[in-house]
């Protein structure tokens, strides 16, 4: 698939989600009664449908999450004006937020009902700067590489629609038991 259609794929795409999304819940966090009983992927994927909130920090930083399967996070983002740092170029941070999404998102997918994670060590490795002309859409795709009862990994890239590395990124996160109230 050539660049241009690999993009106008990605927009289309995130045209439906976002459309599903606006009609739905709308930003926020979603409450314990909304989440009870349910594992990370069923949370994700209502998510995914507009019937749970969705992170207001997607709309701060214009990125969103697209695809959720077992273990795998996808997230598109949009580079821009606001996300410049004091040199003009994309700050280091909206790739580190875009690849924390991801690389989380892709553990909690694996999250029995009752579990939930906190990362614990972000490792990210910004590779190449990101050209908002050459590149006005991003992908981060996110994948576990294990989950355990303690700890989870996962790695993730970000990558452009001629498939160019940005930056990549790993994680160690803790698993816990989520409190429950009495």
């Amino acid at each position: 698939m050539t660049q241009m259609n690999q993009l106008e794929a990605w927009l289309a795409q995130e045209r439906d989600v976002v459309a599903r999304l606006e009609q739905g819940a709308g930003p926020g966090v979603a409450r314990p009664e909304q989440l009870a009983g349910k594992t990370g992927l069923e949370i994700m994927q209502a998510m995914l449908r507009g019937e749970l909130p969705w992170p207001p920090i997607a709309r701060t930083l214009d990125f969103q999450l697209m695809e959720v399967s077992e273990g795998r996070a996808v997230f598109q983002g949009t580079p821009g004006p606001a996300h410049l740092n004091p040199m003009g170029g994309i700050h280091g941070g909206w790739y580190a937020t875009l690849l924390d999404s991801a690389l989380g998102c892709a553990v909690h997918t694996l999250m029995p009902a009752g579990r939930g994670y906190t990362t614990a060590e972000l490792g990210v490795n910004l590779v190449r700067a990101i050209n908002p002309q050459k590149a006005p859409r991003v992908r981060a795709e996110g994948k576990v590489l294990h989950c355990g009862r303690q700890l989870a990994t996962a790695e993730a890239r970000i990558v452009g629609p001629d498939g160019t590395l940005y930056a990549h990124a790993t994680t160690t996160c803790l698993v816990f038991e989520l409190p429950t109230k009495p």
